[in-house]
């Protein structure tokens, strides 16, 4: 049995052993059931202060939206607000005074509000949570607001921030894969952890990670090993993890990891393939695009093949809030999406400025996963053909009867392959996703055969 921390030293492959202790409480569901979850007994009480109160106002928070979000009062004062948790995670609500209420799954929490004559808002300041729609206004009778209900969600900017002349530089990606990891039984620590990350040259985004880096740590087993995960959330929100890899009732290990708890995650590798990993907690859209996502690799009984080079590369996407904030969630959601960045392995062009060096007629096989979370790939090497791909478990064989060669493998968001190819000349094979409009965006790199001179 090992013990192996994945992240912030990515490309070191030490084992090392650490605790885990199990979570404080019961956990709560990140998705409910048919009908929800039952509200508890509420435990809140109203504070102290506040003034008279004219009386008490009624809101529930389910995923992800408030019930009512326009609420008229008959007089301007003090109001209690008393807040119901219907949802799966936890929620608050907000004002901008810094008033705050907030309620765990089934549970009830209450603030005092003062309410003046041109109303106040109010929203959902967990991240991502107002930009999917939790916000809402109390306004007073016959004000002009009080005709004029919020509408929710909202964009934290349309267009790509300037670039930062001062933002550090990216840090390179090891693309190499990492080697199986020994034994059957196999204890994982993925720290949760919240960085600032350089994503393309003058661009940086607070991101959301597993084990402190985007994507998260490549985990390789074989099949029917077993693989458990020891998470401990080290932000300031809940997160949750979902293992394409396992098999698991969504109620049963998708659960929300508050700030400061542990959960373990253990599955059996059923199936052999490349499966995505992350995290599944409401808007789970916001969390992928903010970095929470990564790769597994099942190996089948006996292993694959020995090769000259082995690489992992993740398509994803990145949308811009403003400098050194999370990715914004509005522009993400957009039915007509339109990413500032197309990356392999977390950052715009990082191979294209730093080729990845491959042997001339050597075998190369690549790991490929599309994160997404909205766009295919379609992965393509410049100058080769791909004579073995292996994609969702179908299998195009090399050395096959009819000759057959794969020149693209199509990805949907959360779909992987394995391709092997052999480039056969010294020279620069650039690795792309064939939809262009995406290659300037940074969805693009180098394999490097030789000196990369065909001519020598």
């Amino acid at each position: 049995m090992t013990r192996t921390r994945l992240g912030l030293a990515l490309a070191a492959t030490s084992l090392i052993l650490g605790a885990c202790v199990p979570a404080a409480a019961a956990p709560t569901w990140t998705y409910p059931p048919a009908g929800g979850q039952p509200p508890a007994p509420s435990t809140a009480t109203t504070p102290a202060g506040g003034g008279t109160v004219l009386g008490t106002i009624d809101v529930k928070a389910a995923d992800l939206s408030f019930d009512p979000t326009a609420i008229t009062v008959p007089q301007a004062g003090a109001y209690e607000v008393k807040l119901t948790n219907t949802g799966a995670i936890q929620h608050n609500i907000t004002f901008p005074d810094g008033a705050v209420a907030t309620a765990d799954p089934g549970q009830s929490a209450s603030v005092v509000v003062n309410v003046p004559a041109d109303g106040i808002m109010f929203s959902c300041s967990i991240p991502g949570h107002a930009a999917a729609g939790m916000t809402g206004m109390i306004s007073v009778s016959g004000s002009a607001a009080a005709s004029s209900p919020p509408s929710g969600g909202g964009s934290t900017g349309s267009t790509t921030p300037a670039a930062d002349p001062n933002a550090p530089p990216y840090v390179l990606r090891d693309a190499t894969a990492p080697a199986v990891l020994p034994g059957t039984v196999h204890d994982v620590d993925f720290p949760i952890i919240e960085k600032d990350m350089t994503v393309a040259t003058g661009y940086v985004v607070h991101v959301w990670t597993f084990g402190g880096t985007v994507p998260g740590p490549v985990i390789r087993v074989h099949l029917h090993d077993t693989v458990r995960v020891h998470l401990t959330n080290e932000t300031q929100m809940s997160h949750s993890i979902d293992f394409h890899a396992s098999q698991t009732a969504m109620n049963h290990q998708m659960i929300e990891i508050k700030p400061g708890e542990t959960f373990t995650y253990t599955f059996t590798a059923d199936y052999a393939g490349v499966w995505m990993y992350h995290c599944g907690t409401a808007p789970t859209l916001e969390h992928i695009a903010n970095g929470m996502f990564g790769m597994v690799i099942v190996e089948p009984k006996g292993g694959l093949p020995p090769v000259d080079r082995e690489f992992t590369f993740v398509q994803s996407e990145w949308y811009l809030g403003a400098q050194g904030q999370p990715a914004d969630y509005a522009k993400a959601s957009s039915t007509a999406p339109a990413p500032d960045f197309v990356v392999f392995n977390g950052v715009a062009n990082q191979y294209k400025d730093n080729p990845v060096m491959v042997p001339t007629k050597g075998r190369v096989r690549v790991f490929v996963l599309d994160a997404g979370p909205n766009l295919d790939s379609s992965f393509h090497v410049v100058g080769t053909i791909f004579d073995t791909v292996i994609k969702e478990g179908i299998e195009l064989q090399r050395g096959n009867a009819g000759g057959w060669g794969s020149q693209a493998v199509d990805l949907a968001p959360a779909q992987a392959a394995i391709i092997e190819f052999s480039p056969q000349e010294d020279g620069m094979y650039p690795f792309v996703t064939h939809a262009f409009n995406l290659v300037g965006h940074g969805a693009i790199g180098v394999f490097m055969a030789g000196d990369g001179n065909p001519n020598n």
